[in-house]
């Protein structure tokens, strides 16, 4: 008779929390009262779109009452909108951290931050989304709701990590860090509770390191902030012991997966294990011959692939002619006018140091300016081709006039690009004793200030300047 007298009891039980998730859930496609919701939701979607919680915050109060008297309508009448978005829990949530921020009153607060986290709850049980809307729960929760250094904030963010697995936003870990090490050294949590959460959150945050495009840098960053946060407590919780009693077994099962191998040998490096550990040694010997031929392998895809890093390669090792045959099939392939501008560059640059050839170098030097506008290398390339070809000009005046043409390119590179004006500087303080001497220039009846023209295959005009 208990027995049958429990079970609707039980029932009811049941019964009521499906019908209170079930209203936390309504939408207004089958309310009577769907109009009203939707004209609710129009009027203070168009006031509160766009902004944020500081605009909130500096609202005229009559606009601001119109916002929350409309967002409360919409939010009754239907907490899940149309079924399909969830504006009306994030949107609630704004406009209650506006009013947050602005009260004064401790209880208000109070009553404030309460309802955020309870539409933070209300939306995971109708939109799901677990590790995402935990992980903005314990942030808020921790910064902003009062919570702070709480239990509560470590298990909503701990619990972002569990249901986020390798999707937990990099936000999570600065606030989860730092509320581990206090409640641990406060011994509100054990040395082990630590290690479990540590382990998951580090495991997180170098899955993404490596894999995340998009966000890896900020996962980067995290680390170490994270490594930051532990920095007191690390040698208390983590010991090059532990993570060799942890790390060490999966070596043994995996002593040739490089991907293992990578990741045991760079935590125990990390914890200063001894180098001369035989295990150690052992690690880092395969670590370093694995790494090598990862390196290798990965470089020369890199080369295969793209052929103006290729060709940058083949010229720092010397092979000038395989060099430039790379630069132009890269110029063809590439619609980058920077790269573009590079490589024609630097087959002027092999054209005037390596192959004397001055007058393609110089038709080269003249296309990657084109391409790069205010970009003084260049010319001082061109500069450089002049001064060091001015000895086979003719006799000494058309000599010291291609040294004029330099100095004239010198000048004009610092004139547009000041990153190169210490270079052209230096130049134009070398070759300045090379410049005309006046007595020659009266002899030929030119005076200075007037126009010559260098005769060799420089073959432009400039204007005459003497060094005395």
């Amino acid at each position: 008779m208990k027995k049958l007298l429990f079970l609707p009891a039980v029932l009811l039980l049941t019964i009521l929390a499906v019908s209170s998730l079930n209203a936390q859930c309504e939408n207004w496609n089958d309310s009577a009262r769907k109009s009203e919701a939707e004209d609710a939701h129009v009027v203070y979607r168009s006031l509160i779109k766009g902004k944020s919680i500081e605009d909130l915050q500096n609202m005229g109060a009559e606009e601001f009452k119109t916002t929350f008297d409309n967002w409360k309508l919409a939010y009754d009448l239907a907490p899940a909108a149309d079924g399909k978005r969830a504006s009306h829990y994030s949107d609630g949530r704004k406009i209650y951290m506006a009013m947050l921020k602005k009260e004064t009153d401790d209880a208000k607060k109070k009553e404030y931050a309460d309802i955020i986290k309870r539409l933070y709850d209300e939306q995971m049980k109708c939109y799901g989304n677990e590790g995402f809307l935990q992980g903005r729960k314990g942030f808020d929760m921790f910064y902003s709701l009062g919570d702070g250094y709480s239990l509560a904030s470590f298990e909503t963010l701990k619990k972002s990590v569990e249901k986020g697995g390798n999707d937990t936003e990099y936000i999570v870990f600065d606030p989860l860090t730092k509320i581990m090490v206090y409640l641990y050294t406060s011994k509100q949590i054990t040395r082990e509770q630590v290690i479990e959460v540590f382990d998951k959150a580090d495991g997180v945050i170098k899955h993404n390191i490596e894999n995340n495009k998009d966000y890896g840098q900020y996962y980067k960053d995290v680390d170490a902030i994270v490594a930051a946060n532990f920095k007191d407590v690390a040698g208390e919780v983590f010991d090059c012991q532990y993570f060799k009693n942890r790390l060490l077994p999966k070596y043994h099962e995996n002593p040739e997966n490089i991907d293992v191998i990578r990741y045991v040998y760079g935590i125990l490096a990390d914890q200063d294990c001894d180098e001369e550990d035989p295990e150690m040694v052992e690690l880092k010997t395969k670590y370093e011959v694995i790494a090598k031929a990862i390196n290798d392998s990965l470089e020369l895809v890199r080369r295969v692939e793209n052929p103006l890093y290729d060709a940058a390669q083949l010229q720092k090792e010397g092979e000038y002619d395989k060099a430039i045959a790379r630069y132009k099939e890269g110029i063809k392939s590439s619609d980058d006018n920077d790269a573009i501008a590079q490589a024609y560059y630097s087959i002027a640059f092999i054209q005037t140091w390596q192959k004397g050839q001055y007058q393609t170098a110089r038709s080269n030097a003249r296309k990657a300016a084109d391409l790069k506008s205010g970009w003084g290398k260049p010319y001082i390339l061109i500069g450089d081709m002049y001064a060091k070809s001015s000895r086979s000009c003719g006799d000494d005046w058309n000599a010291r006039l291609a040294i004029l043409a330099a100095l004239a390119k010198y000048r004009y590179a610092k004139s547009i690009d000041s990153e190169v004006a210490d270079e052209a500087n230096k130049r134009i303080g070398s070759y300045a004793a090379a410049r005309p001497e006046r007595q020659e220039g009266f002899m030929r009846n030119i005076s200075e200030g007037s126009k010559a023209k260098v005769k060799c295959w420089i073959g432009e005009t400039v204007t005459v300047e003497f060094k005395d």
